[in-house]
């Protein structure tokens, strides 16, 4: 039975919220290094890639894991256990010698990652209700873009100190007096909770899952570097048997009654398509943005890790007082619709960047980047906002969990995929025109791109939409889900 009359005070939920916040520190506090990682390992585009993307793709295949591994054995001993395994992950990124060391031990990370995530919701659902639950819930979801703001200020500010020599590894020692306060701290004031009744681990469904998502990650890596010779090209063969694969693994699973990672019956459902196609194309574009905008501003203009990481507050700001203030007062306005506003704010925003990187290179600073970062948060943080409501609008209530959990994974795999695409993209130019502004701005040029369809994609849905009866445009509003 699950222990859910215990209930979760003060303390124990800012520890919660504590290792939250660092997980997502270092998903984002990585792109402020990646000039400084390059230059100390000998790394190029595809090992820094790499870097980014393992953490990404390890966390998102994991997650569905973490969650059974918590609901079976207990999810305060499955989050100490997550806090010990990234404790000793950040030591060993911090003392990496060389790419392939730092790409394992960012693929341990995010094994830990995936480990106690989900222990942190389900904590806070079982533990807390009324008013003190929707407390909770919201310093959650706003953790996202705290942790934005904190992870480029404070990465750039840590690497530029140059503490005892340590350069970019201290953007990964700092976790490990973190871990062990969270360790010590949590025994005695987040309360042990399960879930009721074993519920087994798709292992096969995340074994090819993983192996499906590595099978579109390391070709689009190493494109560039190998030229796309014949090697690379055949590195995609296995893409479509895989995700045959996986698919009649899934419905084998589902049709017996067992808990596959991606039900195949939620497929079948409109919403969930749709919020399958925003995950896939906004949050890889998302991930990928970061990613070759840090290296444009360090290693093509010559800006510090200090310097980039500051040129980012704006957007980090607008993305948190978006998230927190302005899409609740834009709650009555239907989602379709906030989502165009949202993909209409954020492609003026790229296109306004395109344009101020034209005018002000080789000397972007924080100054002139300030309005076109203002309008990408901004138009982010309504895209994310639609998310889940948009996905789960059709989804019956009784699915709500499990849908969530597909939309989170298909998320996740997203964000990991993001680096190496947008990535490719950006290797692939500079290596014929060795010119970073012009790199930087084809990648971003093909974000617009994939932005046009998705706000063409919502718009026809939009249209559809409004040829329907009042009440079902009204039920997304009526689901439970979890946060961005």
């Amino acid at each position: 039975m699950s222990s859910a009359p215990i209930r979760l005070g003060q303390v124990g939920l800012m520890i919660l919220l504590a290792g939250q916040l660092l997980l997502q520190l270092d998903f984002s506090i990585i792109n402020v290094g990646l000039a400084a990682i390059s230059a100390s390992l000998h790394a190029g585009e595809t090992e820094l890639e790499l870097f980014v993307a393992a953490y990404g793709v390890a966390f998102a295949v994991c997650l569905a894991m973490g969650a059974r591994l918590g609901d079976n054995f207990g999810r305060r001993r499955m989050f100490g256990l997550a806090v010990v395994m990234f404790c000793l992950a950040s030591l060993l990124c911090g003392v990496a010698t060389s790419a392939a060391f730092l790409i394992v031990a960012r693929t341990l990370q995010g094994i830990a990652a995936a480990l106690m995530v989900p222990q942190v919701l389900a904590t806070i659902h079982v533990t807390l209700t009324g008013r003190d639950h929707a407390r909770a819930v919201a310093l959650y979801g706003a953790t996202g873009g705290i942790a934005f703001i904190i992870g480029q200020v404070l990465g750039g500010f840590l690497i530029s100190a140059n503490i005892a020599g340590s350069g970019w590894r201290s953007i990964f020692l700092i976790n490990l007096p973190i871990c062990v306060l969270m360790l010590f701290s949590m025994w005695r004031h987040v309360p042990e909770t399960r879930g009721q009744g074993r519920v087994p681990v798709d292992w096969s469904g995340m074994i090819v899952l993983a192996l499906l998502t590595l099978s579109v990650l390391l070709p689009t890596a190493l494109g560039p570097s190998l030229h796309w010779n014949y090697l690379c090209l055949l590195g995609f063969a296995p893409i479509l048997p895989l995700a045959a694969l996986l698919w009649r693994i899934e419905r084998a699973k589902e049709a017996r009654g067992a808990f596959p990672i991606l039900p195949p019956s939620l497929t079948r459902i409109s919403s969930m398509r749709f919020g399958g196609l925003i995950a896939i194309i906004f949050f890889t574009c998302w991930s990928g943005f970061m990613f070759v905008f840090a290296l444009t501003l360090q290693a093509g203009a010559g800006l510090t890790p200090l310097q980039s990481g500051n040129a980012l507050i704006a957007l980090g700001g607008s993305y948190f007082l978006s998230a927190v203030f302005v899409t609740r007062r834009l709650a009555g306005m239907r989602r379709e619709a906030m989502l165009v506003t949202g993909c209409l704010i954020q492609m003026t925003g790229l296109t306004l960047l395109i344009v101020t990187l034209e005018m002000v290179w080789p000397r972007p600073d924080v100054i002139n980047l300030i309005p076109s970062t203002i309008l990408i948060g901004f138009g982010q943080a309504l895209i994310v906002n639609c998310f889940y409501r948009l996905g789960l609008a059709d989804v019956p209530h009784e699915h709500a969990g499990a849908g969530s959990a597909m939309l989170a994974t298909m998320q996740q795999v997203s964000l990991g995929l993001g680096p190496a695409i947008l990535g490719a993209v950006f290797a692939q130019v500079l290596q014929y025109k060795s010119f970073y502004l012009m790199a930087g701005v084809t990648a971003i040029a093909v974000e617009l791109g994939l932005m046009a369809i998705l706000l063409l994609a919502t718009l026809l849905r939009l249209a559809r939409q409004r040829a329907l009866p009042e009440e079902a445009a009204e039920i997304d509003e009526t689901l439970v889900v979890a946060p961005e």
